[in-house]
């Protein structure tokens, strides 16, 4: 069963998936069919091990998983990181949009 079937699924089931945490083997074994937005915010070195914030936007099948690590002050993220499953497209990339807008 891949991600999309999953989901499906699952919203079959009456369960809201936009914030559904996947199976650790899913979300492990599965790599999207396509990136269709990404961006960091990494003003110190690309050697930095730190965590940065940054917003992407994957498709599985006709799903999108939109998430990210949102900007704090300094250049490092400590905050968890944020995600929402939806078959929406233009969702998925307004969400990455604003948790990565630099305010």
């Amino acid at each position: 069963m891949n991600i999309a079937e999953w989901l499906d699924k699952k919203e079959d089931q009456g369960l809201d998936v936009s914030q559904i945490v996947l199976p650790a083997d899913l979300a492990n074994d599965e790599s999207p069919a396509e990136t269709i937005f990404f961006k960091e915010i990494r003003p110190c070195s690309i050697l930095c091990t730190r965590d940065h914030p940054f917003s992407t936007v994957e498709r599985f099948g006709h799903w999108y998983y939109s998430r990210g690590r949102d900007k704090e002050k300094g250049p490092h993220a400590i905050k968890q990181q944020w995600w929402l499953f939806t078959k929406d497209k233009a969702l998925a990339i307004k969400t990455a949009k604003e948790h990565i807008e630099e305010g």
